[in-house]
């Protein structure tokens, strides 16, 4: 059975009691989990329908949201002002007359159902857990700040945990102290009044959508959370945090770069990583007023939410990935032109674990760094961001390797009392690793187990997509931004990055000079020296140009001209 701390971990943010047979700490319990009594008749009596609970409105809804609520001792806790009015606005003005009796007569009695296969859901998962994984870890708990892990989740599992935050029964009290970010539903429909933003009520339109889907059929894949962690202590046995100097000897190679002026991330098909322009806190807005990369991610990608649940907020040595989510939503726009358009059917396959191979990867950007994101330490910030989260465990060797001839290199410069970036450029040990052996090629990593040789190979070719991640509204530099996330998809030995540029005029030449380093094939450590002299430049206010043309000057673009005006 599962270890107990696990349970106990996450139980205080749950809406369940349990039961166990041991009080041991240490040691493995059986247990049992199960709604309040009051909780239970409740749920019992809203999965038999409108006739017998008498909910057909958004306003009674939420009177049984309370009475919910207050079953399992959450009266003490109010929900977001205007909650009330929100959901009575929803369900009772925007949803058609329709769609509100199949809602009310057939959605809602589904997801009271799920709701009572909430405790043995979760009793099943704890122990499938532990069958499929072992000693390692992968069961439902707290994943707190520099606390790597992952928890892998079933599908239907999430749709339970979703319809809790529906309702709003998740408690409260102490998520704020354990850097947890808010799950309920209650501001997200409290927002809708009054006089909300035309796309606050197609976020909830997405979300509503998730529900009538996963009640018409039950999903059965499964998705995991992993929290990413580069430990700040240097050691000789893994990877630690980088320092600059890391980055200013580094011989590894830069990988492809292709720009696309059209397209979303979303949409890629390539094996990559996709980025999420993530706050600290996972989701960011996407439960309040906010809606723009991360928020509408969240939206037609809802079995996302379920990680802000159990992850704190991230440090600057820490990511999130996700891997496996659905996608049950079209849409159009973007923050207030956001749309819900439709139904969404996602194709793709699912990998050996039963995820699909959908992989998200949750980094968050310096907000609002103004002229300090040219300072080396907020550079260094924002590339070791970008690199926790684009690395990839399975080629922890590779690293290794990598790593320990750099600290090789900087150990005998301080001995000889030279600069460690010649030295790495004129080590013969050096000189000689070439592309293949930058990527890892490694048959030797390589399992006899077919099916984890073919996982493996699946994994090499796993590249980035991404875009101007920290700009807008954080107010990054984007040429920065997207210099700053190629150094770390090379540096994690990542095969390509895919760069979708989203119209932002300074990225006009983004191709050229993607072209243009390549073709002089400079590696990790000639892209960051010239990032790190351009910003110097830059604070010392000796150039007002963008690093595009401070590159390659005598070529300057409409955007280039606008920064020099300034």
């Amino acid at each position: 059975m599962a270890k107990w701390e696990d349970v106990e971990s996450i139980l205080p943010y749950l809406p369940l009691i349990l039961r166990s047979s041991s009080s041991s700490s240490s040691s493995s319990s059986s247990f049992a989990l199960f709604w309040p009594p009051r909780a239970l008749e409740s749920l019992k009596a809203l999965a038999l329908g409108p006739d017998v609970s008498r909910v057909a409105s958004g306003e009674v809804l939420f009177d049984a949201i309370l009475d919910l609520r207050d079953s399992i001792g959450l009266s003490q806790h109010p929900l977001a002002h205007a909650a009330a009015d929100g959901f009575a606005l929803f369900f009772d003005e925007l949803m058609s007359r329709m769609d509100a009796r199949v809602w009310f007569g057939e959605i809602v009695p589904t997801l009271a159902r799920l709701l009572l296969q909430l405790p043995s859901l979760l009793e099943a998962h704890y122990q499938k857990s532990d069958e499929v994984f072992g000693k390692e870890k992968a069961g439902l708990r707290v994943l707190g700040s520099q606390e790597a892990g992952i928890v892998f989740l079933s599908q239907e599992l999430i749709g339970a945990l979703l319809a809790c935050a529906l309702f709003c029964l998740f408690p409260t009290s102490n998520r704020d102290a354990k850097l947890l970010p808010a799950i309920n539903f209650d501001y997200l429909f409290a927002n809708l009044y009054p006089n909300a933003r035309q796309s606050q009520e197609q976020k909830v339109r997405c979300l509503i959508h998730y529900f009538e889907r996963i009640s018409l059929s039950t999903p059965t894949g499964f998705v995991s959370f992993e929290r990413k962690v580069i430990p700040l202590q240097r050691s000789s046995s893994g990877i630690s945090y980088p320092e600059a100097d890391d980055w200013r000897i580094s011989k590894a190679s830069l990988c492809q770069f292709k720009v696309l002026s059209a397209g979303l991330i979303e949409d890629q098909q390539d094996e990559a990583l996709e980025v999420d322009f993530a706050n600290e806190y996972l989701g960011g807005g996407a439960l309040h007023r906010g809606c723009v990369q991360e928020e509408i991610r969240f939206m037609i990608n809802p079995e996302l939410i379920a990680g802000m649940l159990f992850m704190a907020s991230m440090r600057d040595n820490e990511a999130i990935e996700i891997v496996g989510v659905e996608r049950f939503s079209q849409y159009m726009g973007y923050s207030s032109s956001f749309r819900f358009v439709g139904d969404y059917i996602d194709r793709k396959p699912f990998d050996l674990l039963g995820r699909r191979k959908t992989r998200i990867i949750a980094i968050d950007a310096l907000d609002s760094p103004r002229l300090a994101q040219y300072k080396t330490d907020c550079l260094l910030r924002e590339t070791n961001k970008a690199f926790c989260g684009f690395f990839d465990r399975s080629k922890h060797r590779c690293y290794l390797k990598h790593f320990q001839m750099v600290d090789s290199c900087r150990e005998y410069a301080h001995e000889s009392n030279a600069d460690a970036s010649v030295v790495c450029k004129t080590s013969q040990e050096m000189e000689n690793q070439d592309n293949s052996e930058n990527r890892c090629s490694s048959n030797s990593d390589l399992t006899e187990n077919n099916e984890e040789r073919s996982q493996q190979i699946d994994l090499e070719s796993i590249g980035i997509a991404t875009g101007n991640w920290g700009c807008g509204a954080f107010g990054g530099d984007p040429e920065m931004k997207s210099m700053i996330q190629w150094l770390a998809a090379s540096q994690a030995l990542r095969p390509f990055i895919h760069y979708y540029t989203f119209g932002e005029a300074s990225l006009e030449r983004l191709q050229q000079v993607t072209e243009w380093i390549s073709g002089h094939g400079w590696t990790v450590c000639d892209l960051w020296s010239m990032l790190v002299e351009y910003s110097t430049q830059r604070l010392r206010r000796e150039t007002n140009v963008g690093f595009f043309a401070w590159l390659l000057p005598g070529q300057s673009s409409t955007s280039d001209m606008q920064y020099m005006s300034q």
